[in-house]
């Protein structure tokens, strides 16, 4: 929305959030979110009165919080405005004024009362002794922090920033915070433990040894040595990994959309499998399957007369793990892409007669570029942070993960080398991030414009057709052997031991009975069942919503401290799991943001791990949107708000589904940081597996990931139905009796309430 030059009584975006701030300090509870998922025992106990879920009003009335009258006052203060134009500079300052002096406040009296009182001697004098300590902030804080945000950006807006269009300042606005207090404090919080020594102090030499010991940055496994260090064993991997997986992920697209497969739906559900499973289960599997006693390594050994051997621990398994696990993300994010590819550049190409092959060299492949970087670095970063796949498969190849994980768990219980370990693991990350940057360039991706194109893609050479079907049909074998071992195993009584079938697994942990009451879940595994499909389907969509927001505000709008905002967005996702869970639980286990055992954490932690998938996603698709759609439907009286909804989010159908579901199975199966931030109230279902793995009853454990993967499955097919496809062209293609055919589907606006639809073949 922009700023019209007309003059009322008071701008009805400031008394929005005017209303929204009083409902927050007149109504809701300042503090309490402490129990139930949302925090709403306030409901029934004791509120409005009591002191623990009173209001802020009724906190400062009863003269019990007196610091928070403030507040009441600025958000009062807009009034001051009454009858200004929006165009008035003065307009712009007062809101300037109070929002940043509301939302500074706010913060200031939050973080200034510790645990036993006042932090500061001259808040003590000024407001007396406090008598308590602090509390975790609920739903009244939340809303008035909200409110004064949003004031904020109203007037930024107003002094012209962006064009003084409200919608992009407020977004930038809000991502800017809620990336600062969901990744960077608490980031900034683990690091800030780098630098202590064992005594509580802090030591830039104790860092320093640290950081260059030669377990992380040895080469004696170049010079005949028996290992590498930790920091290049990372490395290597990440980058074979990353390498693999957008290979895999465009060979996967490039069947699916270009090649005419009938079975593309199936092909893309086996496709994305191994993402919807725990990791430890993939490498279960791979042991099942490679072990020294697996039934491949068996087999080969028997037929060939060869000794079997460990080879599957270490660089060989990781690799044939994550490649398997990551390949479907690489595809989530190519499939949008090579779809997005405009079909008349293409048939231009074969018009000025080059050959399909130079074609799909020269014009299909260059114009996926983003989306290869972006599948590459999305692969790179997932190795760097993968932590299921190393703790079962690793061996004596260390990697920065679990060296992470063995500090602040193990016997060491170092907090800081799990620091500096992060240190180098972010550099690595940040590093892939800008050398994907520089290999993108400054040239133009962009296909999709206003304008009509012939949408027909031209096929692809016969020879990358088959060689296409072939690489695809072994890895899909391959996947479908390692489902098969999953599967297989959740059936059998005793792997190794006692080969026969039976149920019992399934009875154990899902049975289901009759009561007085109704219907009873006696199974073991339902609990941490139905909280997980909570947390996950409430965390899907919000990840999903922030994420294309952000690329939103990435691709379209130019800024100040843009590469800042880009670099903050993808931080999260640089960082390990275990180490967000650590850093979370530093961070929102005091107050004044206290969110340790609650559910809120866990969506948090999704949303914020997940959220970079989101942005790659829309800003590889949105690279390829014309700008000029955007501002023909400005041109036409829509504001921004309307073109992101009506325009750009239609065109990102591919993006938002990839960003759908890789938030909602991560949510499913996250392990890393999940395993810090489960409580007995919330327990997950990777939380649940990895007891019973450690109760050695891997049977349950492997039945209850079959019954994820089948639940996920549904789940994804209904997002897959909900979000829709996404249809840029005209026409499209068909192969039928007598070979080709091109049919065209045009639809044109005809009356206000309908649409004239044009149809034929030829």
């Amino acid at each position: 929305m922009r700023f019209r030059q007309t003059r009322g009584l008071l701008e009805p975006t400031a008394i929005l959030w005017m209303v929204v701030g009083w409902v927050g300090f007149a109504l809701l509870p300042w503090y309490g979110i402490e129990d139930g998922f949302f925090g709403l025992s306030w409901l029934f106990d004791g509120y409005p009165f009591d002191s623990k879920f009173a209001p802020a009003l009724v906190l400062v009335l009863k003269g019990e919080k007196i610091w928070l009258a403030p507040l009441g006052f600025l958000l009062a203060a807009p009034l001051l405005l009454w009858g200004r134009n929006k165009s008035d500079p003065f307009f712009g300052r007062v809101l300037i004024i109070i929002g940043a002096a509301g939302f500074g406040w706010l913060l200031f009296q939050g973080f200034a009362i510790g645990l036993h009182g006042w932090q500061f001697s001259w808040l003590n004098s000024l407001f007396g002794d406090l008598g308590d300590r602090q509390f975790g902030m609920g739903y009244g804080a939340l809303l008035v922090s909200g409110a004064f945000l949003f004031l904020l950006t109203l007037g930024i807006a107003a002094r012209g920033a962006v064009g003084g269009d409200v919608f992009v300042v407020s977004s930038i606005g809000f991502v800017v915070v809620v990336v600062s207090i969901f990744i960077f404090m608490p980031i900034l919080m683990m690091l800030a433990n780098a630098m202590q020594t064992d005594d509580g102090g802090y030591s830039l030499v104790a860092f320093l040894a640290k950081l260059f010991s030669s377990r992380l940055w040895s080469l004696a496994c170049l010079a005949g040595g028996s290992r590498c260090g930790v920091a290049w064993n990372s490395l290597l991997l990440a980058v074979l990994v990353g390498l693999l997986t957008m290979f895999l992920g465009l060979v996967f697209a490039l069947v699916v959309t270009r090649t005419g497969f009938r079975y593309g739906k199936l092909l893309r559900a086996l496709t994305v499998l191994p993402i919807i499973t725990p990791a430890f289960v993939i490498g279960l599997a791979i042991i099942l399957l490679f072990g020294l006693s697996g039934t491949v390594t068996q087999s080969v050994a028997g037929v060939f007369g060869i000794q079997p051997t460990r080879w599957v621990y270490g660089l060989p398994g990781l690799l044939i793990a994550q490649v398997l696990a990551f390949t479907p993300i690489a595809f989530l994010v190519l499939i949008g892409v090579v779809e997005g590819v405009s079909p008349s550049m293409e048939e231009a190409s074969q018009t000025l007669r080059a050959s399909r092959w130079q074609t799909f060299w020269t014009v299909s492949l260059p114009l996926m570029r983003p989306g290869l970087a972006n599948a590459f670095l999305l692969g790179f970063i997932e190795s760097m942070a993968d932590f299921g796949n190393p703790l079962v498969l690793s061996g004596n190849y260390d990697v920065l993960s679990t060296e992470i994980f063995f500090a602040i768990v193990g016997a060491q219980n170092d907090a800081a080398l799990a620091a500096i370990l992060a240190l180098v693991l972010l550099g690595f990350t940040l590093g892939a991030f800008y050398a994907q940057r520089f290999w993108i360039g400054r040239r133009s991706y962009t296909t999709v414009t206003g304008k009509g194109d012939a949408g027909v893609h031209p096929r692809l050479p016969d020879g990358l057709t088959r060689a296409l079907y072939v690489i695809a049909g072994l890895w899909t074998a391959f996947t479908v052997l390692v489902y098969a071992v999953i599967f297989y195993g959740s059936f059998v009584r005793l792997w190794g031991v006692d080969q026969s079938l039976t149920l019992q697994h399934y009875k154990k942990a899902f049975s289901v009975g009759w009561n007085e009451f109704g219907i009873h879940w006696s199974g073991s595994a339902w609990s941490s069942f139905w909280t997980t499909m909570e947390i996950a389907l409430i965390s899907a969509p919000l990840t999903a919503g922030i994420g294309l927001l952000t690329a939103y505000l990435l691709v379209r709008q130019n800024f100040r401290g843009k590469n800042a905002f880009e670099f903050a967005t993808m931080l999260s996702f640089a960082i390990p799991g275990t180490v967000i869970g650590v850093s979370y639980i530093i961070a929102f286990n005091v107050p004044p943001i206290e969110l340790t055992g609650t559910g809120i954490i866990l969506v948090l932690s999704f949303i914020f791990r997940n959220m970079p998938v989101g942005v790659r996603a829309g800003v590889a698709s949105m690279s390829q949107i014309d700008r000029s759609l955007d501002e023909s439907s400005l041109t036409l009286g829509a504001n921004s708000w309307q073109t992101f909804r009506r325009v750009i989010l239609p065109l990102l159908r591919s993006a938002m589904l990839a960003a759908l579901v890789y938030s909602f199975v991560r949510a499913m199966t996250a392990i890393s940081a999940v395993i810090f931030l489960v409580s007995a109230r919330y327990d997950l279902s990777t939380s649940y597996i990895v007891g019973r793995v450690e109760n050695n009853e891997y049977g349950i454990a492997i039945a209850y990931s079959t019954v994820l993967i089948v639940v996920m499955l549904v789940v994804i097919g209904l997002m897959q139905l909900v979000v829709g496809s996404r249809n840029i062209g005209r026409r499209g293609i068909q192969k039928g009796d007598g070979g080709w055919s091109v049919r065209t589907n045009v639809s044109l606006p005809a009356t206000p309430g309908g649409q004239t639809t044009i149809a034929g073949a030829g």
